[in-house]
């Protein structure tokens, strides 16, 4: 990409959307094309091919999805299903006809299989059943990924993916509902201290192990990848470490500051056991992740106090 290139970044307002908006505009990317949903519908076809017939961006970084947490895809599975996988065909599609030059699409970890090999490479994808919990999204991305896949071997595009492990950082979704494990947390933490719990109640048994990424480090990945990869498979966004859930759950009690009792509701779904990416092929193109799980954590927690609202998306 040039300086003065012409990006379009789907989905800007999320959290991973406005950290790769902050990143372009680090390295002095200024002619970013910006559209809120109300401005820009991308479930409505018509909607997004008249907006890439008028801009005509030149690269596209795909960050726009509707996520959730286990209750989240487990009460919605054909809204999760639906939704990603409308957008992402339109988007997708639209860039194609219109001549986008390069379209980075964002995915995520929970497309490899349930019982993959530990960490996950690149490569097991489709070589086993999913997790049933969040069957409907993953579903969704593959096929977004694949459809990459396809322009490029059918017409010679060069779209390429990024599948990012659990992320977390500014601009995060603390709804007590809808949100994932980590920003769940610290709300949880953050109103029993306030409130003055003497416990809190966790999912699960605290098991499963988990791998988080600070969704800057994504950011810097996702402009490296689009100035330096090409290639039909995925690459993989993680840090290449991993703790418990009960581990995390300690971890963001401390940062928080709550002292209280943690239980746990053996009764709650765990999720898939174990999720850690294998990333030796981002580091053998030469990235690296730089901000370790404490740090991010109190920077996360920072950015909740300092943006209320956030904790009723």
């Amino acid at each position: 990409m040039e300086k003065n290139s012409k990006i379009y970044v789907a989905g800007h307002r999320g959290m991973v959307g406005s950290a790769i908006v902050r990143e372009l505009q680090r390295q002095g990317y200024e002619n970013l094309v910006l559209r809120t949903h109300k401005e820009l519908d991308l479930t409505r076809q018509e909607q997004v091919e008249a907006f890439f017939a008028a801009e005509r961006p030149e690269y596209v970084f795909l960050a726009a999805a509707k996520v959730g947490g286990i209750i989240a895809n487990q009460n919605a599975l054909a809204d999760f299903m639906y939704d990603n996988m409308i957008l992402e065909m339109n988007v997708i599609h639209s860039a194609w006809r219109n001549g986008c030059k390069k379209l980075e699409f964002l995915g995520s970890s929970c497309i490899y299989p349930r019982m993959a090999p530990q960490p996950m490479p690149e490569s097991c994808l489709l070589t086993s059943e999913l997790e049933k919990t969040n069957e409907a999204y993953a579903l969704a991305k593959i096929s977004g990924l694949k459809y990459c896949e396809f322009l490029n071997r059918q017409y010679a595009t060069d779209y390429i993916s990024v599948m990012p492990t659990n992320l977390y950082g500014p601009n995060d979704n603390y709804h007590p509902e809808h949100s994932h494990v980590l920003p769940a947390l610290i709300r949880r933490f953050h109103e029993a201290k306030v409130n003055g719990l003497k416990e809190v109640t966790c999912w699960g048994d605290g098991s499963p192990l988990r791998e988080f990424l600070y969704v800057d480090d994504l950011a810097n990945l996702c402009v490296f990848l689009m100035n330096n990869y090409s290639g039909n498979e995925t690459v993989n966004a993680g840090t290449g470490k991993e703790l418990t859930i009960r581990s995390l759950t300690e971890l963001v009690a401390n940062i928080v500051g709550y002292d209280g009792e943690i239980l746990w509701d053996v009764s709650r779904p765990n999720g898939t056991p174990r999720k850690l990416l294998d990333v030796s092929k981002a580091t053998a193109l030469g990235w690296t992740y730089k901000t370790e799980l404490k740090d991010g954590i109190r920077l996360a927690y920072k950015d909740f106090l300092e943006n209320p609202m956030r904790a009723e998306r």
